[in-house]
């Protein structure tokens, strides 16, 4: 008789959970393709899969998660995809108990402005609902692209330059993360599951130091075990920002 050993469960003891984390959810297409299904039916799936990653997030103590929901590019779609994707981020909104019982806040960023006025609305409603939370602040990327939120920030301080309220003099690093679209703690750790090794416009300047993570697993499959797998990956990176390991030498 074969006997086979039982596959140890993943674990995340003595691992440090990254404060803030990004994901690019992708593959929402593909994994409907390969079921024979529209988009649309990968689009849902992967809205349904948010809703569980951010949970476990909130439940292992991520402070800060930042999904590319939709990005700036992705207009140039069909217009049947984009509508159904609007109306995917309608149905969520209108949902009133989103995740209020999880104490996890939601935030939007993004230029919001050309949204349909309704989604602007629910926004602001679903904004102010999860307000009190003190958990997970979840960011949802929302229209947003990372080259235009720079150019957004420049243009505010442009502003106070052109008013007289600031001087050139006085623009650094600090100032530009905070004309940003939101200012918390750079993220640390970026995750794009469906084999794709781009960042494709999202969060350029906050990046710059985060480690990344890459996963062949569709959107819509990727599970809290896989994230786990990439947290304890993140536990293996040797952060250094630029500095000296006295081991290794002079490393970036």
């Amino acid at each position: 008789m074969i006997f086979f050993k039982k596959k140890a469960k993943i674990t995340l003891k003595n691992c440090k959970i990254p404060e803030h984390i990004g994901i690019i959810m992708d593959g929402n297409g593909r994994w409907a393709k390969k079921r024979m299904l529209p988009r649309s039916a990968g689009h849902a799936a992967g809205s349904e899969n948010f809703k569980t990653i951010a949970r476990y997030c909130n439940k292992i103590g991520v402070k800060y998660l930042t999904v590319y929901a939709f990005s700036t590019e992705n207009w140039k779609r069909p217009k049947a995809e984009v509508d159904g994707i609007m109306d995917l981020l309608r149905k969520y909104l209108k949902d009133s108990t989103n995740f209020k019982a999880e104490n996890i806040k939601l935030r939007f960023i993004g230029e919001l402005s050309v949204l349909p006025l309704d989604i602007q609305e629910l926004i602001k409603k679903a904004e102010l609902e999860s307000d009190e939370a003190t958990g997970l602040v979840v960011y949802m990327a929302v229209n947003y692209g990372g080259r235009d939120e720079i150019v957004h920030a420049v243009k505010k301080i442009s502003e106070r330059v052109k008013n007289g309220t600031f001087n050139t003099e006085d623009i650094t690093e600090q100032v530009l993360s905070d004309n940003m679209y939101y200012t918390v703690p750079d993220p640390e750790f970026i995750i794009r599951p469906s084999g794709e090794y781009r960042l494709s416009n999202f969060l350029v300047w906050q990046s710059a130091y985060a480690e990344f993570w890459y996963s062949d697993v569709l959107w819509p499959d990727f599970s809290p075990d896989d994230l786990d797998r990439a947290i304890i990956d993140f536990n293996k990176r040797n952060r250094r920002f630029g500095g000296v390991d006295e081991e290794e030498g002079e490393k970036r």
